[in-house]
């Protein structure tokens, strides 16, 4: 089975191999300030139990990159799963799938820019700084982490506008560097931890209840979220099958990360001290670990990783709104080209302004860990749909494996299927779970409601924006769901 692109639109200029792919997709998913902050807040819900939790949700998020893998081969596009799924179910969930990508990472991006904040103030602090013009610092403030990382973002943003080639260099350099201080420290956390080690850690059914378990999992698909970002550039990478080689290396290194990860922090802190630091969790590591100046080296591999990962968000957004706005889904701004750097210059400068605008909004919650666990819950629901969508996308449109190869249809059918039913089945018990949590709507991290209403507000305003784009801009693509696919290849759908 061949698919033919369609006519090919304005063309990105192509420019990337598979390390730079690797060093985009590793930046976008951000292992260091997973596990220095994200390992905290899902300790705070599943105990001690973080390998178990991060093996569990391993499982789904494999067989959504083998979705996304073998959808690659047949289109690569900078918009993949929004031209995916509309191709393959309804030209609306696909514009969906592009919509909440877009919003949920520009909801990434303010809480990235907070964290930012929070560890370059942490920094200061080890460095004797405690107060400037008579203002304490405060590295668990909303307020002053966010007016940090906006500065933060704003440089990354102009980084992010020279190309992914310049990006993908200062990427891989901040990389080596986080992964050499994250591999010592919990390599020797492991070694010399006070905390016995216990295979109880990896038993998921020792976990509290089954809301705490579904809230863990979708905290987990948080952490894995990003590997798809070798996906958004692969219409400038040389050959499109390193996107898909780069997306699951990324994947995998990112699952034994993670393990080594959890295990080191449950052999140093205790439970109490997991879930308690939230922001600062990487940085009390350290302490317990090492003595000053080598106890800042995890705090200055969270920064590097936060600003990698504030620029690896810009880039692939600014690349999914160029795909959409090729098929007048969205206006023609997001499209235009740089002649000098080839890129989506202008873009790339209203994603960095957007992310600021939704950072200045995060005020309303005043306790960064507060603001953490907000964003991270409903950039959780909305990224598991996503997800779930794409995988029955790859379901469908190769459903016609299951009679020609059953082994090809189990991987292309059968595996993205029960993956995608297996995300949607705990965002929606999740969804009840808040929605039965409460009676009163509260602007709080752990009111029900509230944690509810931030998702249903993404997807709804996704709805919204899609009949717009029909009704209005009058998109061709609401009558097909193509793309319009710039240079891709024709490509057989059932090569491995």
């Amino acid at each position: 089975m061949i698919d033919t692109p369609p006519p090919s639109g304005p063309a990105l200029r192509k420019s990337l191999g598979l390390l730079d792919g690797v060093a985009i997709a590793a930046s976008s998913t951000a292992a260091t300030t997973s596990i220095g902050i994200g390992l905290g807040v899902t300790a705070g819900v599943v105990g001690l139990h973080l390998p178990a939790i991060m093996l569990l949700a391993f499982l789904p998020i494999l067989g959504i990159a083998g979705a996304y893998s073998r959808l690659n081969k047949v289109e690569p596009n900078a918009g993949n799963g929004y031209v995916w799924v509309g191709r393959s179910l309804t030209p609306w969930l696909g514009f969906l799938v592009g919509w909440v990508n877009i919003v949920a990472t520009i909801a990434f991006l303010a809480y990235t820019t907070a964290v930012t904040g929070s560890a370059m103030i942490q920094l200061a602090g080890e460095a004797g700084v405690h107060s400037v013009a008579g203002l304490a610092l405060d590295p668990g403030s909303t307020a002053q982490t966010t007016a940090v990382g906006i500065v933060v973002l704003v440089a990354v943003t102009l980084t992010a506008v020279t190309g992914v080639r310049t990006a993908a260099r200062l990427q891989t350099g901040l990389l080596v560097f986080e992964y050499v201080v994250l591999l010592g420290f919990c390599g020797y956390g492991i070694v010399t931890g006070p905390h016995a080690f216990s295979l109880s850690w990896f038993d998921p059914f020792a976990i509290p209840s089954a809301s705490a378990l579904a809230q863990g999992l979708l905290l987990s698909v948080f952490c894995y979220w990003g590997f798809e970002a070798a996906f958004t550039v692969n219409e400038e990478v040389r050959d499109p099958r390193d996107a898909s080689r780069a997306g699951l290396i990324t994947l995998v290194t990112m699952l034994g990360l993670f393990l080594l990860g959890s295990i080191a922090f449950q052999r140093v802190l205790s439970e109490g001290e997991l879930a308690g630091h939230g922001a600062q969790g990487l940085a009390y590591f350290g302490d317990r670990l090492a003595s000053q100046p080598l106890a800042a080296l995890p705090l200055v591999a969270l920064m590097f990783s936060a600003v990698a990962s504030l620029q690896a968000g810009v880039i692939p957004t600014a690349r999914g709104m160029f795909a959409m706005s090729r098929d007048r889904t969205l206006g023609p701004v997001w499209s235009k080209v740089s002649s000098r750097y080839g890129t989506p210059a202008l873009g790339t400068l209203l994603i960095g302004a957007l992310a600021t605008a939704v950072a200045a909004l995060a005020l309303v919650i005043p306790r960064l860990a507060d603001m953490i666990m907000a964003t991270v819950n409903a950039v959780g629901i909305v990224v598991a749909l996503s997800y779930a969508l794409t995988a029955l996308a790859a379901a469908v449109r190769f459903r016609s494996l299951l009679q020609e190869d059953w082994r090809q249809g189990v991987r292309a059918v059968v595996l993205p299927t029960l993956s995608a039913l297996s995300l949607l089945g705990l965002g929606g018990y999740l969804a009840w779970s808040f929605y039965t949590s409460t009676d009163h709507l509260e602007v709080s991290a752990d009111n029900g409601w509230f944690l509810l209403l931030t998702p249903a507000a993404m997807i709804a305003s996704g709805f919204v924006a899609a009949a717009w784009a029909k009704w209005v801009r009058k998109s061709p693509y609401f009558q097909s769901g193509r793309g319009t696919d710039a240079d891709a290849p024709q490509l057989l759908a059932t090569s491995s």
